[in-house]
């Protein structure tokens, strides 16, 4: 039996992703899960980070959601390879679980023209090293600095990313990763939270470093995906079904996600 596409972020910074992958998209269904209750993950271990993040996945699997996006950086980083390659047997091979880091990665080569990339990223994803390691796969010689920008998420959650106390981290911020080389030309969010603050980031950047964001290219690299694996879309029911849990308080949600969603959200309480 079909079910819906399930779209997983710890927080709501996913919410950015799933509104273009609905833009794209908008004759599938889909059930929204934000682990908001237990955000944000950036700083946490990775034992921690990747038990939160398959509670999570295994609650949409068992709300028949066949296909499952990990719309948060952190979690991709550190949980995606073994949710795939530990759980996702035992249920049979119409499953897949995929993540919001090789989208990016897989084209980012096409986009740098210098061969020098920025991440700004969570701690966690920094720590990681998951897109050093993504885009030396896919690219050899392509350079990568990181910079891990702790306040960002924590500031964008409080609603206190437009306030002029948060110029002073995302300059801080930047002019650290700037100063790593001067070769830099394009620089990606990795964080799902993060276009909510481009502005400020645009301000300080200089203007000809491209800023990459993910929710685009995720949903392209979705569409793709489908189109290439039928086998995969088949189980995908497409009624234009829309669905948000929560592990907050869906009043303390629906009030923040219609800021990343960019359209009202009402909301339904699940414990994990």
């Amino acid at each position: 039996m079909a079910g819906p596409i399930g779209i997983f972020d710890s927080g709501y910074g996913g919410l950015t992703v799933f509104r273009q992958i609905e833009a794209l998209l908008p004759e599938y269904d889909y059930i929204y899960f934000g682990d908001n209750a237990r955000a944000p993950y950036g700083g946490r271990s990775f034992e921690t980070i990747y038990r939160f993040t398959w509670e999570c996945v295994r609650h949409l699997i068992e709300w028949g959601c066949r296909l499952v996006i990990v719309a948060c950086n952190t979690a991709s980083a550190k949980a995606l390879r073994n949710i795939q390659q530990l759980h996702l047997p035992q249920y049979g091979p119409e499953h897949r679980v995929l993540g919001v880091i090789r989208p990016t990665t897989e084209i980012i080569g096409q986009i740098t023209r210098s061969g020098c990339i920025g991440i700004l990223a969570t701690p966690g994803t920094v720590q990681s090293n998951s897109y050093l390691i993504e885009i030396g796969h896919f690219y050899p010689s392509v350079r990568v600095y990181q910079q891990p920008c702790p306040m960002w998420v924590p500031l964008i959650e409080n609603n206190e990313h437009l306030s002029e106390g948060a110029d002073y981290f995302v300059q801080k911020d930047i002019r650290a990763l700037l100063s790593q080389a001067d070769c830099i030309d394009t620089v990606v969010l990795g964080c799902t939270h993060y276009p909510l603050m481009l502005d400020k980031i645009r301000r300080y950047l200089p203007q000809h470093i491209q800023i990459v964001q993910q929710g685009e290219l995720v949903a392209r690299r979705l569409s793709d995906y489908l189109r290439r694996h039928p086998e995969i879309d088949k189980w995908c029911s497409k009624k234009g079904r829309r669905v948000f849990y929560t592990t907050e308080t869906p009043g303390v949600f629906d009030e923040k996600a219609g800021l990343f969603y960019g359209n009202s959200v009402r909301s339904l309480h699940i414990d994990v």
